[in-house]
């Protein structure tokens, strides 16, 4: 397992991280299964373990708070914040009313006293940025958090939120949390750029495209009964499903890039991984296992490195910023919608 320094903190972390979306009722919903995923982590040399509020409203965190004791402080433990935790209209947001109180939540369930990376799970148009960073930086001096994060932003909104606290000399973000992979290349236009000119770690989620590149989905092919695909709904399930129209050109492309993988000699799972990898402003990539063979497997290719040879053949493939599906960048700004974007008579 490599190591590398998160943005400018002088912090090392895993180039793979844990990630636990999957501990709880939305995957492995007892402890043992996921103490024993937490196990083969740790032992395979990863020691930055993310999860969230959210992750099976709650549940995640408290599986962690247990299965961590006694060596909590043997890993750097990132979670997040923002989404909806109830029906409460103040009950997600980046207010300083609900950061406030999310974190002290995320503390309780996780039975710890700091939180090392606390990141905001995504944007929220409706708070300013000075807002949160005033309630970050004040949970940062209580101790309560160690460094702050994002996740999801756009390069704009990195932007302002580092001159944000410039100005008004509040914690800085220290990294960015965002969707990578080799069918979903958009943070290379100008995210990348963006975290790179200010200093800042990047984790990327879905490196492996919500599945699409492990290859066991093929299209016009029946779903496994219990595959992601065919478990969840919405927007997971649209990304993921073969019969889907717009997967088409996505499916052309990973058919081009498991013969690039055979000819390498390597697996498309671990080519896709390896991607991730090989951006120079990318920190670590976030791997999630429902069952321990699968992490075993994934963890068996944490220290392939790609040849310039077969980086720029991935390039002739799905090129530099390119996204083959717009679902897959994680989210839809506000500013998208019909009524932000149209005067309407």
């Amino acid at each position: 397992m490599e190591y590398r320094v998160l943005g400018n903190t002088g912090l090392k972390v895993s180039s793979f991280v844990l990630g636990t979306g999957t501990f709880g009722f939305w995957g492995n919903n007892t402890e043992k299964e996921t103490a024993i995923i937490l196990d083969e982590a740790l032992a395979g040399g990863i020691n930055l373990i993310d999860t969230a509020d959210v992750y099976s409203s709650g549940q995640s965190e408290e599986i962690l708070g247990h299965i961590l004791k006694g060596r909590r402080q043997d890993v750097i433990l990132a979670t997040k914040g923002g989404m909806p935790m109830g029906s409460g209209i103040n009950q997600s947001g980046n207010s300083k009313y609900w950061i406030k109180r999310a974190v002290e939540d995320s503390l309780r369930r996780l039975q710890t006293d700091y939180i090392d990376l606390y990141q905001l799970h995504q944007p929220d148009l409706h708070t300013d940025i000075e807002e949160s960073l005033d309630a970050l930086t004040d949970l940062v001096r209580e101790g309560k958090i160690r460094y702050i994060g994002t996740s999801n932003f756009q390069a704009w909104q990195v932007t302002e939120a580092q001159w944000t606290s410039e100005r008004k000399n509040t914690a800085h973000f220290i990294s960015e949390q965002a969707p990578y992979s080799i069918l979903n290349r958009s943070i290379e236009f100008d995210l990348l750029a963006a975290t790179a000119k200010y200093g800042m770690g990047v984790l990327v989620w879905s490196p492996l495209s919500g599945g699409l590149l492990t290859g066991k989905y093929r299209l016009g092919a029946a779903v496994a009964p219990d595959s992601r695909a065919a478990t969840f709904a919405g927007r997971l399930k649209s990304v993921v499903d073969p019969d889907r129209e717009e997967n088409r050109t996505k499916f052309e492309a990973i058919a081009k890039l498991q013969t690039l993988a055979d000819e390498a000699g390597l697996s498309l799972p671990h080519l896709a991984m390896a991607f991730t990898q090989a951006h120079s402003s990318i920190t670590s990539a976030i791997v999630g296992a429902r069952t321990i063979e699968q992490l075993r497997e994934t963890l068996k290719g944490s220290d392939i490195r790609l040849s310039t040879d077969i980086l720029d053949a991935i390039d002739a493939i799905v090129p530099p910023g390119v996204t083959l599906d717009a679902l897959e960048k994680g989210w839809t700004p506000d500013w998208l919608q019909a009524d932000k974007r149209r005067i309407l008579g």
